[in-house]
C-alpha cells in the first residue's frame, strides 16, 4: 500500500495540472471576462466529490484528498456542507456555508490590504 502522504501529493499534482488545463481551455472559449474555468471546476469537483464520498473507502486520500482537492477545495466545503444538513444540523449547515464565504472574502480583502503598496 502506498503511503498516504505521497497518494496526497501524487493526487494533488494531477488534480492541479487538471485545473491548470480546464482554466486555459475555459480561458480561450470564454475570455477573461468572467470567472468561467473557476466556476466548472467547482461543480465538476463537487459531482465528483459525491461520486467520492458514496465509495470513499474505495479511493482513499489519492482521489478525495488528493486528486479533487488540488482540482478545487471546494467540493470538500460541499461535501462538508450537505454531509452537515443530511445530519439534521440544518443551522450549523447555514453557518458554515455563511462564515465560509464571509469570512473567506474578508481574509482575501484583509490579504490584499496589507500587502498593498506604501
Amino acid at each position: 500500500m502506498m503511503n498516504p502522504f505521497l497518494q496526497v501529493a501524487l493526487g494533488g499534482a494531477a488534480g492541479s495540472l487538471a485545473r491548470y488545463g480546464v482554466s486555459r481551455a475555459a480561458l480561450a472559449a470564454f475570455g477573461p471576462g468572467f470567472p468561467a474555468a473557476t466556476l466548472a471546476v467547482n461543480i465538476l469537483g463537487s459531482f465528483l466529490m459525491g461520486l467520492a464520498a458514496s465509495r470513499a473507502g474505495q479511493f482513499g486520500p489519492l482521489l478525495m484528498t488528493g486528486l479533487l482537492g488540488g482540482f478545487t477545495t471546494f467540493s470538500a466545503f460541499s461535501l462538508d456542507t450537505v454531509t452537515l444538513w443530511t445530519r439534521g444540523q440544518h443551522g450549523a449547515a447555514a453557518a458554515y456555508v455563511a462564515a465560509s464565504v464571509a469570512l473567506s472574502l474578508g481574509a482575501l480583502a484583509l490579504g490584499l490590504f496589507l500587502a498593498r503598496p506604501a
